[in-house]
Parts: structure tokens; C-alpha cells; sequence
């Protein structure tokens, strides 16, 4: 599900203004670009032939193409999702594998401290703890999607890692697979990153973070530790809130610490109020009748992991139950908007002068914004979430 890849340098600094010129870096015959691929890749060091072996039957795929087009961010609200994806079966097999492989979350901890439950709650949310991994061909989706000219800069370089992967023993590219967008493994990574961050938890030579989940264990953390995770602090904290809170200062990017908010009225659930220095946002997924939760700097790495805030908030209160969290209190959110109400709403809020993005019926982060700068501006608790009552006064 982690689809949402970091940007790469422009793929013209990459090759140089005339080195490769002679090939497509994008489009036009597969096997002319194909040509060009291997060059760049033997001119980084790889042999010829490991470059062959690897690009040796590559294809295009259309259904890559398709979901490529068509993929789309979460419409479901926060309480369907994570009910959906934090059930308590998957919390049961967690559990289990905590324990069974305690001495490598112990190594994950000591080595890059990151807690063993942020990394096991990625490893349920992305594959079910490595039981469904994707079923397309990783080297003719990356083929596919470096070929095609929408995004040519982030994938031709995940291909040529790839090819790395392949020198270095690691992928079979003709069996390999994973996802459509090329993420590969328990925790779906994509090649860069396994190559960058890779560790080999099991002692063979190899990093084979589909088949050994020492592998993707480890390798998961200390890319986790890339993304900023700080050792010692909390992530996200389940919170109660009083009805007069000034809900304009909610939302993400706060620059209140937790201790701020706890002056203002604002309840842990587990008590715990060790980390009120810290930097917090108040976040309200559905409004300040549903779920509430301090989210502290940790939380930007589930961000930068996934930039859909339904997905990251799930995940990470995931990880806390996984650590002894109780089950978040559901409250009573105020009836939200359909698909044509949502589409409806973004129209007027773009009328208005707010950058919503795309009219796509989705609750995004620009569409959040606007809507709590609506609120406020007609005196209604500002929390973000959009009601039929906005949707009328609007």
C-alpha cells in the first residue's frame, strides 16, 4: 500500500546532458529503451551480462498501466478503516510475532531505535505479516512504469536498482514478485530503498526481504530510522478533549508542545504525560465527537511513509495497541458527506478561494484546511471535519 514515492533527481542530472542521448529515457520502442537502460547500467558498474540476465524477457504490463492510472486515495473514514485493518486477529498474530521474534525486534530496537510495534504494525498493514505480497512481476512493472512517460524520473532509477539486486544475488527477475508500483517484501519496499538500507538479519549473504522476515525486520527498521524515527518517544497518544478546546489549533503542524495541550484541557487516556516538552498536533479524524490523538515528531515518519492521513493515522495507532494501548473510544462523529456532497463541498470551498487540489470526493489535507478555515470563519468549532451543516451554510 505504500505507493507514494519520494521524489528522485531529475533523470537528466542522473545521465549527464549526452551520455545516454542516444536512447529513449522514456516511451517509443521497449527495445531501444531497454538498450539504453542496460548502458546506464553497466556504465554504474554492473557487468554486462548481470545486466542482460536481469532485462531478459521484460515486458510491458498493462494491467500495471492500469492500476497506475486508476489508483486512487482512501475514501473510507478513519473508524471503517482502522476497524477494517486493526482487527483483532490481526493484533493476535502480531502478538505471536513479537514473540517469536523477539530477539530480532530486540536487535531492531538496540541497532536503530525504532520500537518492535511500529515495525510489526507496517509489516500487518502492508503484506498481513508477509502472507500477501503482490502477484506482479517486479521487473516488468518497473520496465513499465520507467517506460512510461508520467513518472520516468521516480522509476527508471527503482529498475536500475533492481538490476543492482540482481548482481547482487538477491532477485530472480524472471519469478520475482510484489507490487504493481514495484515494491517488493513483507514490509514492500522498493529497490532503492532495500538496496540503501538492506540488512541481512538471517546470516546467508543475501537480503530477501520477501522470503526472511529477519530480513525484512531489520531492513524495515533501519529505514524507518532513515525516515527520522526518534528513539524513546511516543508516536501517537489516544487523548480525551473538553467541548471548549479552541479547535482552530488543531490539525496537523502544530507548533504547541503536548504539554501546552494538556493545559488546555486535554486527557491522556493512559495517563501518561511524561513527553509534554515534545512538539504535538492535535489530530481529529472525524471531529471533535470521534477519536482524538496527540500525534508527537515520530509520527511524521508514518508520513513520509504513506502520505494518505487515514492510512498513517491507522498504522500508528496500530503500533500502540500492539505496545498495551486499549481500544480507542469510537465517541459519536457527526454524520459526514457522500461522494456527491464531498464533491459538492470541494466546488464551493475552490469557488472561495481555497486550494482544494483535484475535485475528487476525497477528505485530502488541502480540503481539511479549508474546511477548518470555513468553520472558523463562520463561528463553527473549527475541527476539520466536514458536515451537511457546512456544506449549507456554505
Amino acid at each position: 500500500m505504500r505507493h507514494a514515492l519520494r521524489p528522485a533527481i531529475c533523470l537528466a542530472l542522473l545521465m549527464g546532458s549526452s551520455g545516454m542521448a542516444a536512447a529513449n529515457q522514456c516511451g517509443g520502442d521497449l527495445a531501444t529503451f531497454l538498450v539504453g537502460v542496460k548502458a546506464e547500467a553497466v556504465a554504474a558498474g554492473t557487468p554486462a551480462a548481470i545486466a542482460d540476465q536481469a532485462l531478459a524477457g521484460a515486458a510491458i504490463d498493462q494491467k500495471v498501466l492500469s492500476r497506475d492510472r486508476a489508483q486512487g486515495v482512501f475514501k473510507q473514514t478513519f473508524l471503517e478503516f482502522s476497524q477494517r485493518t486493526v482487527s483483532q486477529s490481526r493484533l493476535d498474530i502480531g502478538k505471536k510475532k513479537l514473540q517469536q521474534y523477539a530477539d530480532v525486534f530486540a536487535r531492531a530496537e538496540q541497532e536503530y531505535g525504532v520500537a518492535p510495534g511500529v515495525i510489526a504494525a507496517f509489516w500487518a498493514m502492508e503484506t498481513d505479516f508477509g502472507a500477501v505480497q503482490g502477484d506482479f512481476n517486479t521487473r516488468n512493472a518497473l520496465v513499465t512504469l520507467a517506460h512510461d512517460c508520467r513518472r520516468p524520473e521516480l522509476f527508471r532509477p527503482q529498475l536500475l536498482a533492481l538490476i543492482k539486486m540482481v548482481e547482487h544475488g538477491d532477485l530472480e527477475p524472471a519469478t520475482n514478485t510484489g507490487a504493481w508500483a514495484g515494491e517488493i517484501g513483507q514490509v514492500q519496499m522498493l529497490p532503492r530503498d532495500i538496496i540503501e538500507f538492506g540488512v541481512d538479519g538471517d546470516g546467508d549473504n543475501h537480503v530477501n526481504v520477501k522470503g526472511s522476515s529477519r530480513d525484512a525486520i531489520l531492513t524495515a527498521a533501519k529505514f524507518i530510522q532513515h525516515l527520522g524515527f526518534r528513539r524513546g518517544e511516543p508516536w501517537i497518544q489516544e487523548v480525551t478533549i473538553p467541548e471548549d478546546l479552541p479547535f482552530e489549533k488543531t490539525g496537523l503542524g502544530s507548533t504547541m508542545t503536548a504539554g501546552d495541550w494538556f493545559g488546555l484541557g486535554v486527557e491522556p487516556r493512559d495517563g501518561n504525560r511524561n513527553h509534554g516538552g515534545l512538539q504535538a498536533s492535535l489530530v481529529l479524524p472525524q471531529g471533535r465527537k470521534g477519536p482524538a490523538f496527540i500525534t508527537y515528531p515520530n509520527f511524521d515518519i508514518y508520513l513520509k511513509w504513506n502520505q494518505s492521513f487515514i492510512y498513517t493515522t491507522s498504522a500508528a495507532y496500530f503500533a500502540t495497541r500492539l505496545t498495551g494501548a486499549p481500544v480507542y473510544q469510537k465517541g459519536n462523529p457527526e454524520q459526514g458527506l457522500n461522494d456527491d456532497q464531498m464533491r459538492a463541498l470541494q466546488t464551493r470551498l475552490q469557488a472561495l478561494g481555497h486550494d482544494v487540489g483535484k475535485i475528487d470526493g476525497i477528505l485530502g489535507s488541502g480540503t481539511r484546511t479549508a474546511v477548518q478555515k470555513e468553520q472558523q470563519r463562520l463561528g463553527m468549532p473549527a475541527d476539520a471535519w466536514p458536515t451537511p451543516a457546512l456544506l449549507q451554510r456554505l
